[in-house]
């Protein structure tokens, strides 16, 4: 959809967000969009201390404007523990969630594994993410998602038409593009490339989006949750820095730093694929990434991802492998 901003989504009163990463760079830029909405935005951030101070900036730098509230919860998706812990105390406190953003995720770091023992970038990208997303499920077929409510709240939407059911929106790469599904190593036990990993990761998010959304329209009855993924095209944020600061080599944070500067869109540009995935009335299965040149920036359109993340084959198998690894499965 050209030229669509964040000032065109609906309110979001009474409505629940989950935005793991939320307290830096995109997932920071979402959280601020949905409580400007008017949404209660559980932030699910790894360090609570730099989830409060986001915090505290979103609500000094709106001026009182958002509406919504903010709650910070600690959740590290590279240990499963945590990631069952936050799932349970969002549970305790909320009815429902109408929208989980799937956003954290680390970049091309050196090989290291999570508390659970897998590869981190696979661990904590896609692992993590399932694992929550299972954990959650029945909270989000409980809730409505964004295009039902208002009527009942009496307050205004701009978007009624026909977008109501809970959205999962997990967020990808264009860098998907370069990962292959070796399930003999998936965790790179044998070897390793960091920018390899990073790629696997992100066709992960995007295999299981995908199978996640045939596994609701399979289903006997109507779920009531949409599975959506999306790519912020090249989006200039900390992450980059991070990778960068990780090779340990200086000139490496510079050539990021030029880059960013060069080639990148703010994060709040590069927030609104996924803000667009969360709102509007998009299919269960879409991708929607930056409509402009080499979708890499631009407002938010619908596409398509490459052919191997629509390997039907591939889905079945790392969703298995998944659940097992995991120890969480949906039956729908």
């Amino acid at each position: 959809m050209t030229g669509w901003t964040a000032d065109e989504m609906p309110r979001l009163d009474g409505k629940t967000v989950v935005v793991t990463g939320a307290n830096s760079g995109l997932g920071f830029e979402a959280t601020r969009a949905f409580a400007a909405k008017g949404a209660t935005v559980v932030m699910a951030c790894r360090s609570v201390e730099r989830g409060t101070d986001a915090a505290v900036e979103i609500r000094a730098d709106t001026r009182g404007d958002a509406d919504g509230t903010l709650e910070v919860r600690e959740c590290d998706l590279a240990s499963l523990e945590s990631v069952a812990t936050f799932a349970e105390g969002v549970a305790d406190d909320y009815d429902a969630v109408d929208v989980l953003c799937n956003n954290a995720g680390v970049m091309a770091i050196p090989r290291c594994e999570t508390d659970d023992g897998f590869e981190t970038q696979l661990g904590v990208n896609h692992l993590g993410h399932f694992a929550l997303t299972c954990r959650l499920f029945p909270l989000l077929a409980a809730g409505n998602g964004v295009g039902r409510g208002a009527e009942e709240s009496g307050s205004p939407a701009a978007d009624l038409s026909g977008s109501g059911d809970a959205r999962v929106v997990t967020q990808s790469s264009g860098a998907h593009e370069r990962g292959e599904m070796d399930f003999t190593d998936l965790n790179w036990e044998e070897s390793y490339e960091k920018w390899g990993a990073y790629g696997r990761s992100k066709l992960a998010n995007l295999l299981f989006a995908y199978e996640l959304q045939r596994r609701i329209d399979a289903a006997a009855d109507d779920v009531g949750v949409r599975s959506v993924a999306c790519h912020p095209g090249y989006a200039a944020t900390n992450l980059q820095l991070r990778t960068a600061k990780e090779s340990g080599t200086p000139l490496a944070t510079a050539v990021m730093r030029l880059a960013n500067a060069a080639f990148g869109q703010d994060a709040a540009t590069g927030a609104l694929p996924l803000l667009y995935a969360a709102t509007a009335d998009v299919d269960g299965g879409a991708y929607v990434e930056p409509g402009g040149v080499l979708n890499m920036r631009g407002s938010p359109t619908v596409g398509r991802s490459n052919d191997a993340s629509y390997d039907l084959d591939d889905a079945r198998r790392l969703w298995e492998y998944s659940a097992e690894a995991t120890g969480v499965d949906l039956s729908l």
